[in-house]
């Protein structure tokens, strides 16, 4: 089970981006992977096309581990582990470790 969603603040945990946040754009369950919003970038080479036009070497993000990221808590801005709770009305939440903020 995957413990981040689409739009979810995160810290890069280990790598050549240690300590940058962002923002998860996509998530890819299959692989464990996710991208995040300005960082990892990477050089592509594209060739010319007529629909997207001239050719050139374009940067963009590429996919990091699951592993090496984690989930900001909105409330106290720091890295944390989440827990799934039930509410009273049964509806389950994910709230931060630290501070038992709900996490939306």
């Amino acid at each position: 089970m995957l413990h981040l969603k689409k739009k979810d603040k995160v810290i890069v945990l280990s790598g050549k981006d240690k300590g940058k946040k962002g923002e998860v754009l996509k998530l890819i369950p299959e692989k464990n992977q996710v991208i995040v919003s300005k960082v990892n970038f990477v050089k592509k080479h594209s060739r010319p096309n007529p629909q997207k036009g001239g050719g050139g070497i374009i940067q963009q993000e590429a996919a990091l581990n699951i592993s090496k990221v984690m989930l900001l808590c909105t409330k106290c801005n720091k890295p944390t582990r989440i827990k799934i709770d039930t509410l009273a009305d049964g509806k389950k939440v994910r709230m931060c470790k630290k501070c038992g903020e709900i996490l939306v």
